[in-house]
């Protein structure tokens, strides 16, 4: 086991983990991290993809079935359910994929989200082809994608406008009454079907 330290959501968690643990099923399994999807395992599909410190500082999607857990030691990470204000309010991405109708069965969702929000940080205003170009390593099967493109584009002016940025705003490390601190599903009630299980 390998101790590691992962700020996630603006909290800081500090666990053993085993060396082979992949950062997708570090997050849901030991931190409740339910939102941040197992989709291919492959690296392929795009679902798992969240926001990840590099060594600079600066977050970047990446897709963590990709990274082990051990890979995120001293990080900081933004899942989709740390991408909403202290106050609850929706990120412009979130907001828009809602408004633009962005999703269909919503499996791609997150990590179509956290993709569009790392698409938007680098490039405030991109054409309808760099959108495209920036999110072909996220897949949906339903959307047809029309919609998607819309949101991030719709999202993409309203960063400009009011915003500046779209990062993020800081987490609340604030808990209500049940919850944890940033919102997550607290450990021990994990729900068993989010643990993957082998097939017979």
């Amino acid at each position: 086991m390998t101790r590691v330290s992962i700020k996630v959501d603006g909290v800081e968690y500090e666990d053993d983990v085993e060396p082979r643990t992949l950062l997708v099923h570090h997050l849901r399994e030991q931190l409740g991290k339910v939102g941040t999807v197992v989709g291919c395992d492959t690296s392929n599909c795009g679902a798992c993809t969240i926001l990840m410190s590099d060594a600079d500082g600066r977050q970047r999607g990446v897709k963590s079935c990709a990274v082990l857990a051990v890979q995120a030691d001293k990080r900081e990470i933004t899942t989709i359910e740390g991408l909403s204000g202290p106050d609850r309010t929706l990120h412009p991405v979130q907001r828009a994929f809602h408004q633009a109708h962005g999703l269909q069965c919503g499996f791609c969702t997150p990590g179509m989200i956290m993709a569009a929000v790392d698409l938007l940080e680098e490039n405030p205003d991109p054409s309808e082809e760099e959108i495209r170009e920036g999110l072909e390593g996220n897949l949906c099967r339903c959307t047809g994608y029309q919609n998607i493109v819309r949101a991030v584009r719709e999202a993409s002016a309203e960063i400009r406008e009011h915003h500046g940025t779209a990062i993020p705003a800081p987490a609340s490390p604030l808990a209500g009454e049940g919850e944890t601190p940033d919102s997550g599903l607290k450990r021990d009630v994990v729900p068993p079907e989010t643990v993957p299980q082998p097939v017979p």
